[in-house]
């Protein structure tokens, strides 16, 4: 080991200690400190790269107390007071409006698209509106106006029209492909009201009764074979100032020969028209069935 003297003096005395045989520094020398000077140089450069880049950051996005930029942080949501946001990735959020003074607009270059999830995070359903289409996945899609009467319902067995008249602008009108249930079917004014099957037949059915009315104009069944009026257990009746059937045969002064299959046209007095069986020897008026 190696042996330290020192030499010291004492109070009131003059006489010198012994001096020691090495001395010893105190720090670091040489290369050790000249990498702990770079090493402390390179910690200041990295900590002003640093300041630097969050103070440019701060400034491009305009990160300020309230938020960042026009984008406003509140306790109640996040608002945005003027200008247009652009969104890069899926935004999550529970109620999206608008500003007081405008109305809310969604872009998108390919298509915009809406779901809605449940707890497990499946969705439940899904509205799309692209370029060229707009498609909707849900069980019931309900459509209601601003005082919350509906207007449109739809799901898998009944679609269901709220107010009390549904409109067809189309020149080509409404084709349905199986049967239609309505109260009452008219056209617009001073329009035709056709019912039409190009192929097969049309059947008009109520159990209380078909009532066709035309108020300005005519009423004109026409038909390639027969038309036939039936009555199960009422009357045919026919009630107006003249009945002509123009394109019926008329009989010569009496029939005579075989009748077999010829009947007559009958009008009572009351009004009541029938067909009487030809060759009989009573008159219409005479006619029981009067």
């Amino acid at each position: 080991m190696v042996r330290e003297q020192y030499v010291t003096t004492t109070q009131g005395s003059s006489s010198p200690r012994p001096a020691a045989d090495h001395v010893y520094k105190i720090g670091i020398y040489g290369w050790r400190k000249r990498c702990l000077y770079l090493f402390v140089l390179l910690l200041i450069v990295i900590l002003v790269v640093n300041f630097a880049l969050t103070i440019w950051i701060l400034r491009v996005m305009w990160f300020n107390a309230e938020g960042m930029g026009l984008l406003q942080v509140h306790s109640d949501g996040v608002k945005l007071e003027e200008g247009e946001s652009e969104f890069l990735f899926p935004v999550y959020a529970q109620e999206i409006h608008s500003r007081e003074d405008s109305s809310l607009v969604v872009h998108s270059s390919e298509n915009v698209s809406l779901n809605a999830r449940d707890e497990n995070g499946n969705v439940t359903a899904r509205t799309s509106v692209g370029p060229k289409e707009a498609q909707g996945h849900t069980q019931n899609l309900l459509i209601n106006s601003h005082n919350d009467n509906m207007l449109f319902s739809a799901d898998g067995e009944q679609t269901v029209i709220g107010p009390d008249k549904l409109r067809v602008t189309g020149p080509e009108g409404a084709l349905f492909q199986h049967s239609v249930e309505v109260p009452l079917l008219k056209s617009e004014l001073l329009k035709d009201l056709r019912l039409e099957c190009p192929t097969r037949s049309v059947t008009v059915d109520a159990p209380k009764g078909v009532h066709l009315k035309a108020l300005a104009g005519n009423i004109e069944a026409a038909s390639n074979m027969d038309v036939i009026l039936q009555s199960t257990l009422g009357l045919l009746v026919l009630d107006a100032e003249t009945v002509r059937m123009p394109s019926l045969p008329l009989s010569k002064g009496g029939v005579s020969g075989n009748t077999q299959g010829l009947y007559e046209v009958c009008v009572c007095p009351s009004g009541k028209l029938f067909l009487s069986k030809a060759g009989r020897t009573s008159t219409c008026s005479e006619n029981q069935d009067c």
